[in-house]
């Protein structure tokens, strides 16, 4: 097959793809238009998170076979319209959860033990003790929401820890020995710690807002490393005001553009944001609880399986 490579990633998936004998060329810079003119040359493409793939795309990509997503989620592609012209979507969700998992832990511990904070004072030489008493994860309740690849490795992380783990999800029968599936009502009832890891479709969208925040019982943490237009951030900032959210890890951000590659273009935030950066119970990342050099590997690696899988007879 003829394969055009739209996003870098590790040498690996160019490299194994060659010794299967398809065709592959490259092209990083050109823009979406350009793309679009010589997508009909190709079986299939692999794409991070460049571009949109909508149903003019797609029309023009007359030959193709399978599209790739070196990543988790498929939200910019028209999955539907897609599929109903044959053509196979390729996620590779295996190849960052373990990451993905990892980094909700960190967020998590780092919140508790106020761990930004407490460096940002002893750099500048203050040395404030019981200011800095942190919480112990033990004995807490762990609300996960959405149980598939990246749900699951968060809570395989916590069986080191005395918690309860509950995960509420659109499946049925997705819970396992690491969580307990429930309703929604129930998590939002026990619930100490909520952590996301949900698609974004259009159930989530906007999913955390002041009437969901407000349904939980207790006071809670919430960690999000799914999507960032999950979470409305002005009704983040009113919880975290009236301690409704005692603190928040946020890796993704409402504001993040399709291609995750920026925020804004220029220094004029907005006021929620504005709040977020100042306060000392949040911490954020750039959209990279997945971006590890191992994921790196570990994605492409699951993109050239899945191929042979689906294309490749030895």
């Amino acid at each position: 097959m003829k394969i055009l490579h739209l996003d870098t990633n590790h040498p690996l998936l160019i490299n194994q793809l060659n010794d299967l004998g398809h065709t592959n060329h490259e092209d990083y810079t050109s823009s979406k238009t350009a793309i679009q003119n010589k997508i009909h040359e190709y079986d299939g493409f692999i794409i991070r998170s460049r571009f949109s793939i909508d149903k003019s795309f797609l029309d023009a990509a007359k030959k193709l076979k399978f599209i790739g997503r070196v990543g988790a989620g498929l939200e910019n592609i028209d999955c539907k319209y897609a599929e109903s012209k044959g053509i196979t979507l390729i996620a590779a969700p295996e190849g960052n959860r373990n990451a993905v998992g990892e980094h909700s832990l960190a967020m998590l511990l780092s919140l508790f033990n106020k761990l930004n904070k407490a460096d940002a004072e002893v750099r500048k030489g203050q040395w404030l003790r019981e200011d800095n008493r942190g919480l112990e994860l033990d004995g807490k309740t762990v609300g996960l929401i959405g149980y598939g690849n990246m749900g699951k490795a968060f809570a395989k992380k916590l069986r080191g820890f005395e918690v309860e783990v509950l995960c509420y999800d659109i499946k049925p029968n997705v819970g396992d020995e690491n969580a307990k599936q429930v309703s929604l009502k129930e998590l939002q009832l026990k619930a100490e710690i909520l952590s996301l890891h949900t698609p974004q479709t259009p159930l989530t969208i906007n999913m955390v807002n002041s009437k969901f925040i407000d349904a939980f019982k207790n006071s809670f943490w919430l960690i999000n490393t799914a999507r960032g237009k999950s979470v409305v951030t002005s009704d983040l900032v009113s919880a975290l005001k009236r301690k409704k959210i005692l603190g928040a890890g946020l890796d993704v951000l409402e504001y993040e553009k399709k291609s995750f590659e920026n925020l804004f273009n220029n220094n004029e935030f907005p006021e929620a944001f504005t709040y977020l950066i100042k306060a000392q119970n949040t911490i954020l990342s750039p959209h990279v609880a997945g971006w590890t050099i191992e994921s790196k590997e570990k994605l492409a690696q699951t993109i050239v399986n899945k191929i042979k899988e689906k294309f490749y007879n030895p």
